[in-house]
């Protein structure tokens, strides 16, 4: 790789920030990252998004590369179809952490991503799935969610907004699992120590590539712990408030090519 590229990893969330609305990347964007990748700059998926999610997706964009998955907790080799690394949730952990956030707020509406590269999105009773596009299964009750392994835990509240949740979620659970707000009515349950730099730093590793030759590109709140590892974290328009706060730059939207604007710049 060599010296002379400003950013040798260009690493992308996508909803809301490379995919506009329906999944769609645009003529621009895909343009300017191929620019990018000629020079011969890393593009990386960092998304909240597990690999069954969006497989269509990096099929759609002809993509080759790593991505990172699943909220950090997959490292999926898209040219070969694989898994190179993917942590599980304890299942019995999600069911005490979820005890625990309900004898606080009351009954709260979950789903489950469940493990693996053909793991299926499972949904509760009053769960309400805001991508209709993709594929889920619907459960009649939450002990049906739990048959496998999974991924992750997803929560939505019937009152609380998802500022409020998180808020709450973390200070009765965060010393159990990590809880990040991933997008709008997308509070999520993993782990602890799953997050996007986690997972891009196993990719980068990969790569040979550390953060000070990272730029990240993101929106929500769960793209902090990846603008904190890379050495450039830059928010789009209408990102969250605090991503803002702690961006380097922002850019435009992503419905008008926020990521492609800054590439082209960098990589013209």
């Amino acid at each position: 790789m060599t010296s002379a590229l400003p950013y040798a990893l260009i690493a992308t969330d996508l909803d809301g920030t490379l995919l506009r609305a329906g999944d769609a990347v645009s003529a621009r964007s895909r343009k300017a990252l191929a620019t990018a990748r000629a020079a011969g700059a890393h593009h990386v998926v960092v998304t909240g998004r597990p690999v069954p999610q969006v497989r269509h997706v990096l099929d759609s964009l002809g993509y080759t590369g790593l991505a990172v998955c699943g909220q950090g907790a997959q490292v999926y080799d898209a040219a070969r179809g694989l898994l190179l690394h993917s942590d599980a949730m304890d299942r019995g952990l999600a069911e005490v952490a979820l005890g625990k956030i309900e004898a606080e707020i009351g009954e709260v509406y979950v789903a489950i991503n469940q493990e693996g590269l053909d793991g299926e999105m499972l949904i509760g009773p009053g769960y309400r799935m805001w991508h209709p596009h993709l594929p889920t299964v619907r459960v009649p009750q939450r002990d049906d969610l739990w048959p496998a392994p999974i991924n992750k835990v997803l929560m939505q509240h019937p009152r609380l907004d998802d500022d409020e949740l998180t808020r709450v979620a973390r200070s009765v659970v965060g010393d159990l699992v990590n809880v990040t707000m991933a997008g709008e009515h997308t509070v999520e349950l993993q782990p602890p120590g799953v997050d996007k730099a986690a997972g891009l730093t196993r990719a980068a590793a990969a790569l040979g590539v550390g953060p000070r030759a990272t730029i990240a590109f993101g929106d929500m709140p769960n793209d902090i712990p990846m603008f904190g590892w890379a050495a450039w974290g830059v928010a789009m328009a209408d990102a969250h408030p605090e991503l803002l706060a702690v961006a380097d730059e922002v850019t435009l939207s992503n419905e008008a090519d926020g990521v492609a604007v800054v590439v082209e710049r960098l990589y013209a």
